[in-house]
């Protein structure tokens, strides 16, 4: 019986292979080549050398014993297990013979990655010498593969390929991995007419300006937050809150910074939202690089990094092109940590602040499911299936009853608006319409209390510049009294060298040569000496007010401490974040800065939890999906 079934059993498992590679596809060739690279380093095969390599670097008769083996071990078609050993045995032997290459010649190779279009050759290697530019590389690429050079991005070591530099000086190595971008939408592989080809470079041509205006327009939001001067009512500009919605004070060293890459993951977050994800990486790439020259503590305190983790993995899942991101289990364990560091230990702080923590299960969801389908492409098989069904289970306590929003819709609140309250609530309708109205007045008193704040701010501004003080000044004394104008204004009395931190602007800049008679006349009418009062002059460069209040804040005189000249002084005049962006760049005109700013506030979401908002669809569908490839590894094992 046993013998007689034996061969029965062998076509089932032959028959159910094939119709694997075709309904499975690449996916489960993944698992496999995977899985057999496991079994090759456990058992120390070296493909490269003999019996599976002969002297010509033909494939040796051993390859057969081995690939039966593992074909056993797999419960897999041994002639398919037999083409994947011969394919990493290739491979080996190309890396090898590029090794060899690289240290006599030091010529190096690089594994290029091409985009999800091209079905087939999509992993190339390209041979080229360390020394050239970044935009040599590109232009090499492009002609290599047949791109439009100014029309695609290289993303090399997780960052984008900066084209002024090395490749040397950017870290680029022997053997590295280079994923190509293109900024076209289209997937038709060959145009045939030119009109085509013509649309085709002017949609490449707006999505260069495109990613141009977005940077553009992230900066001057940024400039405009860290001079926290504009006026809320009249100026947009970008602000950091807190998950009540209230904003937080960031150290100005890192305010920027965290500005920007805030900015920028928003932009790459309203790509995704669209599927451009061939877009949306250089932004989310662009966030990480900011968030990185913030400080740990503060990367600690918040969610935002965490969940720029889980989007920079899924985006490369989108792409298709996991393989590139050496450090995907790095990322998505890093989002994990940062998630317990910010929520506490099961979620206790969460719950502390906002009532419940229905609606950042959404977060946990995407990230098992990225852990299962990246231990799913590692061959890990075990673990694949039990950060899947984790995934599954949160996605059952998060489904939403349509009739349920439906009702909420009908009460006036948005669909957003429902599936968050939905979710806050556990499915009760009555709860969320009462926790989506609570919401609502808080916010908007948070708000407005925000723009009072902004307001107050401004006027006292406004105040100190009254004074004759210059706006980095106001800004430094009313940021170290904590806003409060009379401890502000002692403070600068108390450092009148405060003064040289003007706005370096020629129409308040009132250098003189010497003080004017009728200004020392001022000062001598108030009961100073005549030599003290042109010293103060001479220092606040003509400025009576100033002179006149230093000098009544030091009992008549000037601080020893302080120079007689403003070049004497230590700290050079600062140049003002607003001057400085109105003067970088001659073409930029305000029609143009206003159409950069505009076009990230549109992508910029009104609701401060849009980034928890999600129908789930599409993580429904690929849960499904790999959960099936695991159910066919485990089904083909019984088989057997």
């Amino acid at each position: 019986m046993k013998t007689n079934g034996g061969g029965r059993r062998r076509i089932r498992a032959l028959c159910w292979s094939q119709r694997a590679w075709r309904g499975a596809g690449m996916a489960q060739k993944k698992y496999l080549q995977a899985k057999l690279t496991q079994f090759l380093r456990e058992d120390r095969i070296q493909l490269w050398k003999p019996p599976y390599t002969d002297e010509n670097k033909k494939v040796g008769l051993a390859l057969k014993d081995l690939a039966k083996k593992y074909s056993d071990k797999l419960e897999c078609c041994e002639n398919e297990v037999e083409k994947m050993i011969e394919e990493i045995r290739c491979k080996a032997i190309e890396r090898g013979t590029g090794n060899e290459n690289y240290r006599t010649t030091g010529i190096a190779t690089i594994e290029v990655f091409l985009p999800p279009r091209l079905k087939k050759d999509r992993k190339n290697l390209l041979e080229t010498r360390l020394l050239i530019t970044g935009r040599e590389l590109r232009s090499k690429i492009a002609e290599t593969f047949g791109f439009q050079e100014n029309y695609i991005k290289i993303v090399i070591n997780k960052k984008q390929l900066q084209l002024g530099k090395t490749l040397e000086e950017q870290g680029v190595a022997h053997n590295v991995k280079a994923m190509v971008l293109e900024l076209k939408q289209s997937e038709e592989d060959v145009r045939k007419n030119f009109q085509l080809e013509e649309e085709e470079q002017n949609e490449a041509e707006l999505k260069e300006k495109q990613i141009q205006r977005t940077k553009r327009g992230l900066e001057i939001l940024a400039q405009r937050a860290a001079e926290t001067v504009v006026d809320p009512e009249m100026t947009p500009y970008l602000d950091i809150a807190n998950q009540t919605g209230r904003s937080i004070r960031i150290p100005a060293s890192e305010r920027k910074a965290l500005m920007l890459a805030m900015g920028y993951h928003e932009k790459g977050r309203a790509f995704l939202k669209r599927k451009e994800y061939g877009i949306a990486l250089p932004c989310l790439l662009d966030a990480d690089k900011y968030f990185c020259e913030c400080c740990r503590e503060l990367l600690d305190t918040v969610d935002n990094y965490a969940v720029l983790q889980l989007d920079i993995v899924w985006c490369y899942f989108r792409l298709e092109q996991l393989e590139c991101l050496d450090d995907a289990e790095k990322k998505l364990n890093l989002a994990q940590k940062c998630f317990k560091n910010c929520y506490g230990e099961n979620h206790q702080r969460l719950v502390h602040i906002k009532g419940n923590c229905g609606k950042e299960k959404v977060l946990f969801l995407r990230l098992y499911l990225l852990q299962g389908i990246r231990n799913y492409h590692s061959g890990n098989d075990v673990e694949a299936c039990e950060y899947l069904n984790k995934a599954r289970q949160l996605l059952k306590e998060l489904y939403i009853d349509p009739s349920k929003v439906d009702n909420l819709l009908q009460l006036g609140f948005t669909a957003q608006e429902a599936r968050l309250g939905l979710r806050a609530c556990d499915g009760n309708v009555d709860h969320a319409a009462t926790h989506i109205t609570n919401r609502r007045e808080e916010l908007a008193q948070i708000r407005e209390e925000e723009k009072e704040k902004k307001r107050r701010r401004l006027e006292n501004i406004r105040s100190l510049k009254g004074m004759g003080y210059s706006t980095h000044a106001a800004q430094q004394a009313l940021h170290a009294a904590s806003g409060n104008l009379d401890e502000a204004l002692k403070i600068l009395l108390s450092n009148p060298q405060m003064w040289w931190l003007n706005d370096s602007n020629p129409e308040t800049d009132n250098r003189q040569e010497s003080p004017s008679q009728e200004n020392i006349d001022q000062l001598v009418y108030m009961g100073f000496d005549a030599l003290v009062a042109e010293a103060a002059l001479r220092v606040f460069r003509g400025n009576v007010q100033l002179a006149a209040q230093t000098l009544a804040h030091n009992g008549g005189s000037l601080p020893p401490d302080l120079p007689l000249s403003p070049e004497d002084s230590l700290s050079p005049p600062a140049t003002s974040p607003s001057d400085s962006a109105g003067t970088s760049s001659a073409s930029t005109d305000e029609d143009m800065e206003t159409e950069a700013v505009n076009e990230i506030l549109e992508d910029i979401p009104e609701h401060e939890e849009d980034y928890l908002d999600s129908t789930l669809e599409d993580e429904e569908m690929i849960i499904a999906e790999y959960l099936s490839y695991v159910e066919n590894m485990k089904s083909a094992t019984k088989k057997n």
